[in-house]
């Protein structure tokens, strides 16, 4: 039973300040690969908590509500999460770096330095065995969503995100990932619960909006997201020969708003941009070029003129891969 108590205790602990491990990192790390109970709760009750929508109702705004924050987050995980955090593939002052890692914390993917940490590990080793959710090694089911369940992958390995890590509001976000989720619901709540006294014909209340914006839209975020680990790299097009087994997919790229070009990234990773050509949509790109028009970010990456010499080459050739 103490035991039992402690365990509780130290994944309360862990919910709260990520870096605690009282057991050490590395004795984590060495653990082995699978799914432990203690990570799943979360996921099992996220999930489950979608079947609140039949007990809070319908109304087109919480609707409208939840495909906002699905788009809005979206962007933050595939614009500043992906491709600032973890390839810099931009510039921006040390102020909005911080406003960015907010937004991309509200979509409940951990903390920015993990995220980064994680995606380089995974492009240093891209598909290979130790790449943690590469499903040509592992299955779709663990490299959807199984990996991110295993203890081992829970710490942040500082080492790999150390020109991150000298910004302490940045740190202090990573290991508190779920401060501003927790502001995020109560936000929801507060809203709908004042438009349910003054704008009525809404049809909305606090509940609901805490739900549909909060629950629903942040499964379908995560599921969405984690397309490009389980999908991107079994089903698509290969323009590039890069030594995996990434593929480009429009589908995938309509989805997460331009992630979907991912031999593209596989290709280059350091380009702001994934859909290389015009006819490649990448909404996220678009928005960034906004962005760098207004100041807010600047020199954003280009894909460089040799890569685009080796797409022309790798079309003309004969036995060019397109699977």
């Amino acid at each position: 039973m103490r035991s039992l108590f402690r365990n509780i205790g130290i994944m309360l602990h862990q919910w709260w300040d990520t870096d605690y491990h009282p057991e050490g990192v590395e004795t984590v790390r060495a653990k082995e690969d699978k799914v432990a109970v203690s990570r799943t709760i979360p996921f099992i009750l996220l999930h489950l908590s979608c079947l609140l929508v039949f007990v809070v109702s319908f109304s087109w705004f919480a609707v409208g509500v939840a495909v906002f924050l699905y788009l809005v987050r979206m962007f933050a995980i595939t614009a500043f999460y992906h491709r600032y955090f973890s390839h810099r593939a931009f510039r921006t002052s040390r102020f909005m770096q911080f406003i960015i890692a907010v937004w991309g914390n509200t979509s409940m993917q951990r903390g920015p330095l993990w995220w980064a940490s994680v995606h380089r590990h995974h492009h240093q080793h891209s598909d290979e065995e130790v790449d943690v959710h590469s499903p040509v090694h592992h299955g779709f089911f663990w490299s959807h969503i199984g990996w991110i369940t295993s203890q081992r992958n829970f710490p942040t390995d500082y080492s790999k995100v150390k020109d991150l890590a000298k910004f302490p509001e940045l740190v202090f976000l990573n290991r508190h990932d779920q401060l501003v989720p927790l502001i995020v619901f109560a936000t929801l709540y507060l809203t709908g619960s004042l438009l349910e006294t003054f704008a009525p014909s809404l049809g909305t209340t606090g509940w609901q909006l805490v739900v549909w914006g909060g629950v629903v839209s942040t499964v379908t975020l995560m599921h969405g997201t984690f397309c490009i680990n389980s999908l991107a790299h079994v089903f698509g097009r290969k323009r590039f020969k890069t030594g995996d087994d990434s593929r480009n997919s429009l589908f995938l790229a309509m989805i997460t708003l331009g992630e979907g070009w991912h031999n593209n990234h596989h290709r280059y990773m350091h380009a702001a941009r994934q859909g290389f050509y015009w006819w490649e949509i990448d909404i996220s790109y678009y928005i960034l070029k906004v962005f760098s028009w207004c100041g807010i970010i600047w020199e954003l990456k280009p894909v460089p003129a040799q890569v685009y010499e080796e797409a022309r080459i790798q079309k003309l050739a004969p036995h060019a891969s397109t699977k």
